[in-house]
């Protein structure tokens, strides 16, 4: 039964590809691409130093990422999934910090642009800073919607609809399991970078 249910999820996530014009040679032709084109390294903002600096991108393995992550933060970064609404652990948190990728700790969300937004993800009005995260359509499922990812290791995190309180007038919907969260000492830190 699991070996069926995985051929299942990997004929979806193939067809969903072909839907949107790409197949796995040419993702795997477009990273090697960003590689040989020097793209190694990523600008990234850090809240708690309130300092802008390029690192380098985190490039693993499948088997490396299964290893790193439970199966949910797998599914979830690594396969494009999506949680359950509301069972995830950031849905109704309210500590002071930073929302960071679960993949490679890129700070990507302060907790002073997260909001209830009724849909039982977390939500936020605006990233850390622009660089931090990265969009794409997406166009799976029969929607056409914008995907957010981590700008350092590609983690699927969630998508962003136009939906959002003011000042941007976004909700950025992220699934918990993408997240890990680093309290921060007041004073400690700059908001947006």
């Amino acid at each position: 039964m699991r070996h069926t249910r995985r051929s299942f999820f990997q004929w979806t996530a193939g067809a969903a590809l072909l839907a949107a014009g790409r197949s796995w040679g040419a993702l795997a032709a477009d990273a090697a691409q960003a590689v040989g084109a020097g793209l190694t390294e990523v600008d990234l903002y850090f809240v708690a130093e309130a300092t802008r600096r390029s690192v380098p991108r985190v490039v693993r393995s499948e088997d490396q990422w299964r290893q790193q992550l439970t199966p949910q933060q797998y599914h979830v970064t690594r396969q494009q999934g999506t949680e359950r609404a509301y069972t995830g652990r950031y849905a109704d948190h309210h500590e002071h910090g930073v929302y960071r990728c679960v993949g490679c700790g890129t700070d990507l969300f302060h907790s002073d642009t997260k909001f209830e937004s009724g849909t039982g993800w977390p939500s936020f009005y605006r990233p850390v800073a622009e660089g931090n995260v990265g969009t794409h359509v997406d166009r799976a499922w029969g929607m056409v919607r914008t995907e957010v990812h981590c700008a350092r290791c590609e983690a699927h995190l969630g998508h962003i609809f136009p939906d959002g309180p003011p000042p941007t007038g976004l909700r950025y919907c992220i699934n918990s399991a993408s997240l890990e969260f680093a309290p921060l000492v007041a004073g400690k830190e700059e908001t947006h970078g």
